[in-house]
């Protein structure tokens, strides 16, 4: 839980009151994203404020009148959602910087040079990101932006997005922690438990974390996994 000083204020006027209530701003702006957040997370106090800065609170009958309800879960999702959210300068450098990591990183697993097969190192990624002139915006998800900052950064950076096709066989010693890994890695498209207690699954995985995969499985298995690009 975030802590109250680094809490911001969620706000919503409706029939002539303000209603406030205390958040985490990242997650707050997750929820309104349309993310699945659960409210106890986002919620610093669970009371519905007039003034959240004088600890003034909401009385029930207003609450209840404007939202048809006093639980404070259901009434706060509704602030965020149509309501606007206060995020001081400090706070929103910092979600620039965190997002800027997110978008790189994004980039980095997904896409690869296609002259040399290889994901762009980090570093390169974000050089080309300054180079382009890309704007961050600290309120808008990294999937949201990458479709624009990739259109920004193909004449500078040559990108290719590549799926892989990967077989994979886990002996029967494995399979608890290297099916999660499997699973984390991309989508699986066939699976089935053989007679052995293997498990065996076709799996698509960005070609950028192609490399990073397969150490993965190999260090989990001590190197007794099977694998076959397809």
């Amino acid at each position: 839980m975030v802590r109250l000083e680094d809490a911001v204020i969620a706000r919503l006027s409706s029939h002539g009151t303000t209603f406030e209530v205390l958040v985490d701003p990242e997650l707050a702006l997750s929820l309104r994203s349309g993310q699945g957040v659960d409210m106890r997370s986002v919620l610093v106090i669970d009371k519905i404020f007039k003034d959240a800065k004088k600890g003034d609170k909401a009385s029930d009958e207003m609450v209840q009148k404007t939202f048809g309800t006093t639980d404070a879960l259901k009434v706060a999702g509704e602030i965020i959602r149509r309501g606007e959210i206060q995020i001081t300068t400090e706070q929103r450098r910092k979600m620039r910087e965190d997002r800027l990591r997110q978008v790189v990183a994004l980039i980095s697993r997904r896409a690869i040079n296609p002259q040399t097969g290889l994901p762009h190192p980090p570093a390169r990624i974000e050089g080309a990101m300054e180079e382009a002139g890309v704007h961050i915006d600290a309120l808008k998800s990294a999937e949201e932006q990458l479709p624009a900052i990739v259109k920004a950064l193909q004449p500078i950076l040559p990108l290719k997005f590549e799926v892989r096709r990967v077989a994979v066989k886990i002996p029967p010693t494995y399979t608890g922690k290297a099916c999660r890994v499997v699973r984390g890695f991309g989508a699986v498209k066939q699976e089935q438990w053989l007679d052995d207690g293997s498990w065996a699954a076709v799996v698509e995985i960005p070609a950028g974390v192609q490399a990073e995969f397969f150490d993965r499985l190999n260090e989990l298995t001590r190197g007794e996994v099977q694998t076959k690009v397809l």
